[in-house]
């Protein structure tokens, strides 16, 4: 019953447009004008129109390459991300498994003089993996943070 109502009101609403319609175009016809569209104020109106179109077209295009360099760019920010977690994963296993050993090692010292020697050891080689990270890590922020650097070809 409600869409019976609702078409009822639709074609009452098209009648009473379609009357205004001719209303006005009878006043318009009685002062001698034509309600016509001259076919240049047409034309000019469909340049504009297409005009419009090409700019938000070309408009879009660029707002299309903009979000794809900035799609590009947070991926190569991920991938470099990832990169250095990495890195500084790997690093921190090594620290671990070598203080593991170094204290196994400890543990199985005959006296003070090889404890001591081991610890100087271990200190020699973490100075060395010390460096070893810093290298790799400039390195690491020196190709990521070159132009084009992890963009997809």
């Amino acid at each position: 019953m409600n869409r019976n109502f609702q078409a009822a009101a639709r074609q009452a609403d098209d009648e009473q447009d379609r009357d205004s319609y001719r209303d006005v175009t009878t006043q318009l016809g009685l002062l001698g004008l034509d309600p016509a569209i001259p076919d240049g104020v047409r034309d000019l109106a469909q340049k504009s129109v297409a005009h419009a179109r090409e700019d938000c077209n070309s408009t879009m295009d660029a707002f299309d390459a903009s979000v794809a360099a900035f799609e590009r760019s947070f991926a190569a920010a991920g991938r470099s991300a990832a990169a250095f977690d990495r890195k500084f994963i790997d690093s921190a296993r090594r620290d671990v498994n070598s203080s593991f050993d170094l204290a196994t090692s400890l543990a199985g010292a005959k006296g003070l003089y090889d404890m001591v020697k081991l610890r100087a050891a271990r200190w020699r080689e973490q100075l060395d993996e010390l460096r070893a990270q810093a290298k790799n890590v400039r390195a690491l922020s020196v190709e990521t943070t070159e132009p084009g650097q992890g963009d997809p070809e």
